[in-house]
């Protein structure tokens, strides 16, 4: 299991790239993030929510409301101009330091 910790920085990077494939709501984003950490990851509700926001009040996403498949009424999110913008800057600064740990790591592991 990955500990938060070490992705505390990079939950705005899952966020954002999974709403540059659509417009989401929050439980479906978390189903989303576990699917594909295949059981290494399972991301907080708090942790999410706590990010949507932060993410909304900077002009990354936008909300509208919506209804899920079973007509229960759903508070989406989008990605705007701003976030598309962000997720770049955020995928090149990821690289960078995945490159400097692994300088560190190299040859422990």
């Amino acid at each position: 299991m990955i500990n938060a910790d070490a992705l505390r920085g990079y939950v705005d990077v899952m966020i954002l790239s999974i709403l540059r494939r659509e417009p989401s709501y929050a439980y479906d984003m978390a189903k989303e993030i576990s699917r594909e950490a295949e059981g290494s990851y399972s991301i907080k509700q708090t942790t999410l929510y706590s990010a949507l926001k932060r993410l909304e009040g900077t002009g990354h996403v936008e909300s509208f409301p919506g209804q899920s498949q079973s007509g229960k009424p759903r508070t989406y999110y989008r990605l705007t101009d701003a976030g598309r913008d962000l997720l770049t800057v955020k995928c090149e600064e990821w690289e960078q330091t995945k490159n400097l740990v692994d300088r560190f790591v190299k040859g422990i592991v």
